[in-house]
């Protein structure tokens, strides 16, 4: 492997090490390093997994490290109260201070409810944990809600109520709902050209691409792989504003849909000037989730394509906000008809079981599912599947190891089924 493959495995044991463990503590968890090199380590891209292996990780008050090369410092991710993990770039070797343990917060609980079947939904939970909707496939939490109410759970060991996990792409989501309450607050519009600042020059094509079109993955922009990899922005240490505003155009904006990380992450960016009154941790509180961590680059800009960590009650509470039309306790978080935007298929359209509308997957045509259900989707099987005409809310963790899927389509339709 080359020096910097090397480089990059090291950065992404060090990152998930440190979110893994340093967020279950501030969450009044705990996470060992063996359990994480045991689920979140097991699988991942094959070009890092042997590196990701045989490197050790050095946990530390507040940060963590992996060695990687004998004539360059380790890679280090750094925590800190109320973001969590940063990875730094490769080559820093600045000391860490010491920063104060934030006070864990109650964890605020839920109604329990009794689901109109009760063994068919235990059945339906037991085969998501014994690989029966995907053989490999790895659960390690389930949190069923209907009506608000809390009618089924369950974790695997080393996980539980207070175990924060990465998100992954359900982030997406998050960033979406984050752009919704700008909205409502007065300070966006979706249907304006993206700010970014990069793009702001007379003659870039790019100044052209709206909010509303990244949201979409319509941006037209190209990226560095398949859409879907962003390695030196995640574990590489490279800033958002280096490399994310950098990419040409392939196709005219509201054309062409293409996943991209990219796209999301410009789409925050476009919203940062907000981010000073209105940071993603006060919606997070809004919401009740607070277990949950929007992390940043160490330059300070968010990662919310990816980069957030959460419990599995603290998505279920983000689910609820949909269920409940973008209100909560009485006071609209949301603007009205956000929840049909969102869930709206409009403009170009992936290939596949599922549509896209803004930052949610659509499950209008997954047969036994009712159309209005929309998801929030990440890697390694994590999903959040929101029925609002049901009220109901599916949340599934898992940390699937590479081409190993888990059936979320057979699983909510099964769930459904236990609650009708």
């Amino acid at each position: 492997p080359t020096p910097a493959t090397r480089a990059m495995a090291a950065g992404y044991k060090a990152l998930m090490v440190c979110g893994a463990v340093k967020n279950a503590e501030a969450a009044g968890g705990s996470r060992t390093v063996g359990s994480v090199e045991a689920n979140e380590l097991v699988g991942i891209y094959p070009e890092l997994d042997p590196l990701v292996r045989e490197m050790t990780a050095e946990v530390g008050p507040n940060s963590v490290s992996v060695a990687w090369d004998e004539a360059m410092p380790p890679r280090t991710a750094v925590w800190h109260p109320g973001r969590g993990c940063s990875i730094m770039p490769v080559g820093w070797s600045d000391g860490v201070a010491e920063t104060a343990r934030q006070a864990v917060q109650p964890e605020p609980g839920f109604e329990i409810g009794v689901p109109r079947d009760p063994a068919a939904l235990e059945a339906a939970l037991v085969r998501a944990r014994e690989g029966g909707y995907g053989e490999g496939a790895n659960t390690t939490g389930v949190v069923v809600l209907q009506a608000d109410r809390l009618v089924g759970e369950w974790y695997a060991p080393g996980f539980g109520p207070d175990t924060p996990q990465r998100t992954w792409s359900v982030a997406k989501s998050l960033a979406g709902t984050i752009i919704g309450a700008a909205v409502q607050r007065g300070e966006v519009d979706v249907n304006a050209p993206a700010a970014i600042a990069d793009w702001s020059r007379e003659g870039d094509p790019r100044g052209a691409i709206t909010l509303d079109q990244l949201m979409r993955m319509a941006s037209g922009l190209t990226s560095d792989t398949a859409g879907n990899r962003t390695d030196a922005l995640y574990f590489g240490g490279v800033g958002v504003d280096e490399q994310a505003t950098t990419w040409p155009l392939i196709a005219p904006p509201g054309a062409r849909y293409r996943y991209a990380n990219n796209d999301t992450l410009l789409a925050v960016q476009s919203i940062a000037e907000t981010f000073g009154a209105h940071p993603p941790a006060e919606l997070f509180r809004t919401l009740g989730m607070h277990d949950t961590w929007a992390e940043t680059d160490w330059r300070g800009n968010y990662v919310l394509s990816s980069q957030v960590w959460s419990t599995a009650r603290d998505l279920a509470r983000f689910g609820q906000l949909y269920v409940d039309d973008g209100v909560v306790d009485g006071v609209r978080v949301l603007p009205v008809g956000w929840r049909d935007y969102v869930s709206r298929p409009s403009g170009p359209q992936p290939r596949g079981a599922q549509g896209y509308g803004a930052t949610f997957w659509l499950m209008n045509n997954s047969e036994g599912v009712p159309p209005d259900t929309i998801s929030a989707n990440g890697n390694r099987g994590q999903y959040v599947i929101i029925v609002p005409s049901r009220r109901v809310v599916i949340v599934r963790r898992g940390e699937d190891p590479a081409g190993r899927r888990f059936d979320f389509i057979a699983f909510t339709r099964d769930v459904l089924a236990a609650l009708d």
